[in-house]
């Protein structure tokens, strides 16, 4: 059960103090305190952990303070959506709005090679009006002796070119918690001229350790990559370990699953899920055609299999797409054959401008049936 309590809630106060107290004393109840700070009011929920099912609604909302009174599902309790459920589904990070209704696309490097292509890439991202990007400045690869990202040494020119070209966000992957203080102290040092969204790649959405303190960081938002090898009910709950210590600011992210029945495909594209989350969670969804389809491949009708994929993931309602792009693919050191050309970007952000407004007319003739 969560209960919800009236905005800028004073926790000295004599009301709160009396909420608290008679919280105590419920027996079997144990109680996790959650404030949520905005740019001109605070929201304070408490979390109530034990055997609720004998706990009455009205009488928990005639408590002091309490606004709401929301009776949660066992599964995805912090994140999920509950019934009577009307707590927002979206956050705003660095003056950008990520939920449900919004859609941000992320173009750029999968890893950063040099100090020239991430120049070239963010004026051609700035060029084209996006404010968003990714970065990759540290890369887990499947074999030892492959390259592993250039890590922190790249982070302060990262973060400055970032900042030259009004940059908002960028999506950058981080594999060990000692990559949480690089980033900040790189961000630090720069005038923190960036925002930097920390990305949970596939091959760690398991790692619960790496979860935990991620989760326990609250000042930079995270994407969470599904997991390439398990159910969507297990990546779901892996998003549950960020947000139950503390950081409900998670972006799921849909990259195809790992089988050969996807094939020639690099990964089973699993675009269908993405109202399945925005019907199960709260989560702003995000689609990685790159890392799904993993080639240059197109159609007969000349169209790219990544453009077509992520098309079928904006007609869904995807809220976020992750896309490589590189200026000299032949030369990237990461995942150069999926890289996408610098001179298809507009050609890319207009293609998925009509996947948007395709879902948008789609939503409203939903409307219009229902409500008929």
């Amino acid at each position: 059960m969560i209960l919800i309590l009236s905005s800028n809630t004073d926790q000295q106060g004599a009301d709160y103090q009396q909420l608290t107290a008679h919280l105590a004393g419920l027996p079997g109840i144990q109680t996790r305190v959650h404030v949520e700070r905005g740019a001109e009011q605070a929201l304070t929920e408490i979390y109530l952990i034990g055997n609720t099912k004998t706990l009455d609604i009205v009488s928990m909302q005639s408590l002091p303070c309490v606004e709401r009174v929301v009776r949660v599902s066992e599964d995805y309790r912090i994140l999920g959506r509950h019934k009577d459920d009307q707590r927002p589904t979206h956050f705003v990070y660095n003056g950008v709005r990520f939920g449900q209704d919004t859609l941000n696309v992320f173009a750029g490097l999968c890893a950063v090679d040099n100090r020239e292509h991430v120049e070239i890439m963010l004026k051609a991202v700035h060029d084209n009006g996006q404010v968003c990007t990714r970065m990759g400045a540290y890369k887990p690869r499947t074999s030892p002796y492959a390259f592993q990202g250039h890590g922190k040494n790249c982070l302060p020119y990262v973060f400055e070119l970032a900042g030259q070209y009004g940059i908002k966000v960028m999506a950058m992957e981080i594999t060990h918690e000692s990559h949480l203080n690089e980033i900040r102290e790189a961000l630090h040092q720069t005038g923190n001229p960036t925002g930097v969204m920390l990305q949970i790649g596939t091959r760690n959405t398991q790692n619960f350790e790496l979860l935990k303190i991620v989760g326990r960081q609250t000042e930079m938002p995270i994407l969470l990559k599904r997991g390439f090898g398990i159910t969507l009910d297990e990546s779901l709950n892996a998003a549950e370990y960020l947000a139950s210590e503390g950081n409900r600011n998670v972006v799921f992210c849909l990259r195809g699953m790992k089988t050969n029945m996807g094939d020639p495909h690099r990964n089973f594209v699993d675009f269908a899920h993405v109202p399945v989350v925005k019907r199960l969670t709260r989560m702003p969804v995000c689609v990685d055609p790159s890392h799904s389809v993993g080639s240059r491949a197109a159609s007969p009708d000349g169209i790219l299999d990544m453009m077509h994929v992520t098309a079928q993931g904006v007609l869904a309602g995807a809220n976020m797409v992750l896309v490589d792009f590189h200026p000299a693919p032949p030369k990237a050191l990461v995942d150069g054959p999926q890289a996408m050309l610098l001179k298809e970007l507009p050609y890319f952000l207009e293609d998925v401008q009509i996947a948007r407004e395709a879902y948008l007319k789609r939503v409203d003739l939903a409307a219009r049936y229902n409500n008929s």
